[in-house]
């Protein structure tokens, strides 16, 4: 997964999958299994249309250990980050379900009650931050460095890893500060 977008996709797929099956069981989440297939589907299909690179060697620039490293870290944020994600969409679907006097029946009757999601999104983003802030603002400025002799270039990729890190600073600190909870 350390050439292209379509390689990091479709590892960060397998790792969407990987982090599910090892919740399943703990957590009970046999209703999360459907929207688990149907975005990793969705994903893979718009990887194979769109992202397909064929597998060709490194170019001598990313031949570095911090590349590994940088790479590991930020598809495993991203499975956490996506996992957490998808049961706070579900969250405000079954929200607005249930303020509408649906959401009792159907698929959204499998789903937890607003009180068991949330605990459940929450740990998955707590987790994700750490190795998301390790992953794009200390590895990959230091293997930039080594790649390419700049930390930062602020080319879109690097520009929008710090947005997502800010976006993701500020809900765990209003969590943590100001007790926010549910929606």
């Amino acid at each position: 997964p350390w050439g292209n977008m379509y390689e990091f996709t479709l590892t960060a797929t397998f790792v969407v999958v990987a982090l599910y099956l090892l919740m399943h069981r703990r957590f009970a989440l046999d209703w999360m299994a459907p929207v688990i297939t149907l975005f990793v589907l969705a994903v893979l299909m718009v990887d194979v249309l769109v992202l397909y690179e064929p597998v060709t060697p490194l170019r001598d620039a990313l031949q570095s250990p911090w590349l590994v490293i940088h790479v590991v870290a930020a598809i495993l944020a991203t499975g956490a980050f996506t996992i957490g994600g998808m049961v706070s969409a579900l969250y405000l679907v079954k929200e607005r379900a249930l303020g509408a006097g649906r959401g009792q029946t159907g698929y959204l009757a499998r789903v937890p009650s607003l009180a068991g999601l949330d605990p459940l999104a929450y740990p998955r983003h707590a987790f994700a931050f750490p190795v998301w802030t390790f992953a794009a603002l200390i590895a990959g400025p230091i293997w930039a460095q080594y790649a390419w002799g700049r930390y930062w270039g602020w080319d879109p990729k690097e520009t929008w890893a710090f947005i997502t890190w800010v976006v993701y600073a500020g809900y765990l600190h209003a969590r943590a500060t100001a007790g926010w909870k549910g929606n």
